[in-house]
C-alpha cells in the first residue's frame, strides 16, 4: 500500500519517462510534488524502492526504472509508451583487466569515457557513455572501470587538472583519505577526498580556495575510486 505521496511521485516519474524516456530531476520532482526540500523526494524514492515499485540503477544519476505500478493503474511497462527507463549500460568486458596468461602480450583496455566530473563546484553527475580510450593495464585494478574528464581545479594540490581524465574503479565503499567520485543527493557528481567525521561525510577539496562540504551519510553514495590519471601535453 503506497501513501499518497509515494503514489503521487509514483505516477509523475511514470507519465515523465512516458513523454521524454528520461526520468524527471529531484528539483522537478519536489515542485510536482509541492515539497520545500529535496529530502523529502530522497525519502520517497527510498520508500518505493524498499516496496519494490522503482529500481535505482547504479553509477548513474536521475537513472530510474520503474518496476510496476499500483494495481489501480494498467500495467504497460513491457515497450512502446510505457517502459521503464533503462539506459544503456556496459555489458561484457569493457573496463575489465583481463586476467593474464603466459602467452598474453600486454594489451591496452578499452575503457569508457562517461562524460565530464567537477574537481570544482559540483555540475550535473555522470553523463553516458561518450567515447572509448585506450588505457595500459598496469593502470587497472580487479574489477570494472570508467574514465571521466575532468572540469575544474579543486584538486590541483593533488595532481589533478583541469583536462586531464582520470580513471576510476567502480566502487560503493572507499577508505578514510580516497580520492572518490560522489554522487551528492542522486544529482551532483564531483571528483574529492572522502573522509569520515562522525556519523557525517565530508568531502574534501585539495586546493585551499575551496571549503570542505559536509554532509549526512544518506546524502552521499561513492560510485567509484580514483586508480589512475591521463594528462595530455
Amino acid at each position: 500500500m503506497l501513501t499518497p505521496k509515494q503514489k503521487e511521485l509514483l505516477m509523475f516519474i511514470h507519465e515523465r519517462v512516458k513523454e521524454t524516456g528520461v526520468p524527471p530531476s529531484f528539483d522537478e520532482m519536489k515542485d510536482a510534488l509541492d515539497l520545500r526540500s529535496k529530502s523529502g523526494i530522497h525519502r520517497l524514492i527510498t520508500a518505493l524502492e524498499e516496496r519494490g515499485f522503482i529500481r535505482r540503477l547504479p553509477h548513474r544519476a536521475r537513472a530510474l526504472e520503474i518496476l510496476k505500478l499500483p494495481e489501480s493503474v494498467p500495467q504497460s511497462l513491457g515497450g512502446g509508451q510505457g517502459r521503464g527507463f533503462s539506459p544503456s549500460v556496459i555489458e561484457g568486458s569493457l573496463g575489465r583487466r583481463r586476467e593474464e596468461t603466459s602467452d598474453d602480450t600486454q594489451q591496452n583496455v578499452a575503457v569508457p569515457v562517461m562524460g565530464r566530473i567537477a574537481a570544482g563546484v559540483p555540475i550535473e553527475a555522470i553523463q553516458n557513455q561518450s567515447h572509448i580510450i585506450e588505457v595500459p593495464p598496469d593502470m587497472l585494478s580487479s574489477g570494472e572501470h570508467f574514465a571521466l574528464e575532468v572540469k575544474g581545479d579543486s584538486m590541483i594540490d593533488a595532481g589533478i587538472l583541469e583536462g586531464d581524465t582520470v580513471i576510476v574503479r567502480r566502487c560503493d565503499t572507499a577508505n578514510n583519505g580516497d580520492i572518490v567520485v560522489a554522487l551528492v543527493d542522486e544529482e551532483e557528481a564531483t571528483l574529492k577526498r572522502l573522509r569520515s567525521r562522525g556519523d557525517s561525510i565530508a568531502l574534501e577539496a585539495a586546493n585551499p580556495s575551496y571549503e570542505t562540504r559536509i554532509f549526512g551519510p544518506d546524502r552521499v553514495r561513492v560510485q567509484g575510486r580514483l586508480v589512475g590519471l591521463i594528462r595530455q601535453y
